[in-house]
């Protein structure tokens, strides 16, 4: 099937209630039932700030193998719970392998690294009839240059070149009318409303690829590229970076383009900026329309939406890790 029947539930409303009465799960604010869903409809749960969830429910979805997806007030993901079922020891095995085994480790970031660097510039090519074309042609370079870096440090050097060419360029695919400006990446806090926008979408793509982790059998927590540290979920963000254009780039370009996001959706707090609740909720939408649209997938020819490529990638990997197929293969738009 080229899309998923079952679909996320986003609970942001604060002081909301989620329980379950059989097989339906219900959301009450104030008391009173605001949304009610099968529990046979839902891919998952994901809460943010002061949600309480009753155990009856957390039991249910873990029997149901829905993970509940916990994330600050602002959108930082900081938590799962998931079922204990359908764990493969065998591919987790393989994967710690291949994490400490610096040839295998380097071979398959070069291609999370290529794949991204090369849907930076489709993005760049579709969006800024004003960009350089040296500045295209940089990239493709880059691209190239990841394909052979030699060691990791190598690598990271590229893709921090890269970044800093696209980035350099990321404000001329913003409308000049919307107001918004953009000068540069910054994060923790983003310190615009653009950085902001893209800081959240971030996240809910880590939380989905740590899905996806899971539920192949990997550890999202053992990454190759980004390196293991305590409670960051690396291998998640390895296999993210040639989405982070695809999906999350788009999505705040076309809510600034089209003044679905305006400077009234964002408060400056201190150093930095944080987004509305009305902000998060149209940025919600639009991620969750993003991940529905359809797709060719460039290995394998068929048309599926980006939230089926999601988990198709993370297979690819563990296929890669079986020995089932020689190299990962990362996904690339034309």
């Amino acid at each position: 099937p080229a899309r998923d029947d079952k679909l996320p539930l986003h609970v942001q409303a604060q002081g909301a209630v989620i329980s379950r009465k059989d097989q339906v799960v219900e959301v009450r604010v104030d008391g009173k039932v605001a949304s009610q869903t099968r529990m046979i409809d839902l891919s998952q749960v994901c809460i943010y700030g002061n949600v309480q969830i009753t155990t009856q429910a957390i039991r249910g979805f873990c029997s149901s193998s829905i993970p509940v997806c916990y994330f600050s007030r602002g959108g930082w993901f900081y938590g799962i719970t998931q079922s204990t079922m359908g764990k493969n020891v065998r591919v987790r095995m393989e994967q710690y392998e291949a994490v400490t085994d610096p040839g295998r480790a380097l071979s398959v970031s070069r291609r999370f690294v290529a794949g991204k660097i090369r849907n930076c510039r489709t993005l760049l090519r579709r969006n800024c009839p004003d960009c350089d074309q040296t500045v295209l042609n940089s990239l493709s370079e880059y691209a190239d240059r990841a394909m052979s870096a030699g060691d990791m440090p190598v690598l990271l050097g590229i893709e921090g070149a890269a970044a800093s060419a696209y980035f350099g360029n990321f404000g001329k695919m913003l409308s000049s009318d919307t107001g918004f400006d953009f000068k540069s990446r910054n994060r923790r806090p983003p310190r615009d409303p653009v950085n902001a926008v893209l800081s959240y979408l971030y996240s809910m793509l880590v939380k989905d690829f740590t899905v996806a982790a899971l539920a192949t059998g990997l550890d999202p927590y053992a990454g190759f590229y980004h390196q293991p540290l305590q409670g960051r979920p690396a291998l998640a963000l390895d296999l993210m970076e040639e989405f982070r254009p695809l999906i999350c780039d788009s999505v705040a370009i076309r809510l600034i383009d089209t003044s679905e996001l305006k400077e009234s959706h964002f408060t400056r707090m201190g150093d930095g900026v944080a987004m509305s609740d009305d902000a998060r909720r149209k940025v919600i939408a639009a991620y969750e329309a993003r991940l529905d649209s359809l797709v060719t997938h460039p290995l394998f020819g068929y048309s599926i939406s980006y939230r089926r490529v999601l988990s198709v990638q993370a297979g690819l990997v563990k296929r890669w890790l079986l020995g089932e197929i020689d190299d990962y293969s990362p996904f690339c738009t034309r």
